[in-house]
């Protein structure tokens, strides 16, 4: 069965500003040095799909540079816009309606754009065993991660370990817990932390969305009827903004796993969704001191620090755990436990109109 990669391309990643904005959020960033995060999810998918066959879903702020950005490395028409955010249920939906309506059914593998894997060859061998069952089995398949510490930032996955088969039952979905919580999942050895990837038959997502999520389908079904015709833009535009925003696990995830229809294939291939600046240890390796830096800097008496430099030299002297970056026209300092509150800072200044630095 054909095969299509999907990758979701249309966050804000507001938690790594100030290098972070509306029209280069993080998945045009290069955090590794190597390229662009988008560009590195567009090379590991075409182990396992043809570079033809891979979509980015974003949104109209960042469809002129994600074009821009990955061009020659997929399709220019493969890049599709989103008229407004509407959380992942709508952004998996409409990349499900335009592949059945414009190429024909077959097994889409969804990846956010901005996640880190450093194991790609341990990755293409879960996504293998995740597409297989999908075919064979006509179900909705995630892919877990293996937990490797009592994580209080990733939803988890339960699933029934007594199984032999590489994919899993799917018995529930657990929001993100507290730390005494986490300890007790890791115990048992039946939780994986949920990844955000998905491999199913296209056709088999619209119809979860039909049984699970029918004022979505409904209006996913306008769009798709819409579709290879002169008023396709049209009815996008006024349909889309009117899409219930809702995440794919709520809508459509959690109702199926109840009723036996999802399952998870456990991976262990050094994965990190790198959401905020205290992440950037998955990227880079400390130094003796615990820092992590980037750029020109100059760190003197200064431990377990993560400091950025997008230019001008940055000098931190008889500091510890701290973030400081410096993006040219803002310099943001925060502890470093305080990282994942970046957000905040990003909605105070919407909130007081400060948009050009957003």
């Amino acid at each position: 069965m054909k095969k299509y990669g999907i990758i979701m391309a249309g966050g804000g990643g507001t938690r790594f500003w100030p290098l972070s904005r509306k029209k280069t959020p993080k998945q045009l960033l290069n955090l590794t040095g190597r390229d662009l995060m988008v560009n590195e999810a567009v090379e590991r998918l075409s182990y396992t799909v043809d570079n033809e066959n891979i979509f980015i879903v974003t949104n109209k702020d960042q469809y002129g540079q994600m074009k821009k950005a990955t061009k020659g490395k997929v399709l220019q028409e493969h890049v599709l816009s989103e008229p407004s955010a509407r959380n992942t249920a709508a952004c998996i939906g409409y990349a499900a309606m335009e592949i059945v309506r414009k190429h024909g059914d077959g097994v889409m593998i969804i990846t956010p754009s901005d996640a880190y894997i450093k194991d790609t060859a341990a990755f293409t061998r879960t996504l293998q065993e995740a597409v297989k069952t999908a075919e064979d089995q006509n179900k909705l398949v995630t892919i877990g991660i293996s937990p490797a510490f009592p994580a209080t930032g990733y939803g988890y996955i339960r699933y029934d370990r007594k199984q032999k088969a590489a994919a899993k039952q799917v018995l529930s979905f657990k929001e993100k817990p507290d730390e005494e919580t986490a300890k007790k999942y890791l115990e048992t050895e039946e939780y994986v932390w949920n990844s955000g990837m998905f491999i199913w038959k296209a056709g088999a997502i619209l119809e979860a969305f039909r049984i699970y999520a029918p004022d979505i389908y409904e209006n996913l079904d306008k769009i798709g009827q819409a579709m290879n015709t002169e008023e396709e833009d049209a009815v996008l535009q006024a349909v889309y903004p009117g899409i219930r925003s809702i995440s794919i696990d709520y809508a459509v995830m959690e109702p199926a796993s109840l009723e036996s229809r999802v399952l998870v294939v456990p991976g262990e291939f050094g994965w990190s969704d790198v959401g905020s600046w205290d992440m950037l240890a998955a990227l880079h390796e400390p130094d003796e001191q615990g820092n992590i830096t980037v750029g020109d800097v100059l760190a003197v008496d200064t431990k377990d620090s993560v400091i950025y430099s997008g230019g001008r030299l940055v000098v931190l002297e008889g500091v510890e755990n701290l973030v400081v970056v410096d993006a040219g026209d803002v310099v943001m300092v925060c502890s470093k436990d305080k990282a994942q509150g970046v957000k905040e800072i990003v909605d105070k200044l919407r909130a007081d109109g400060r948009e050009e630095f957003l």
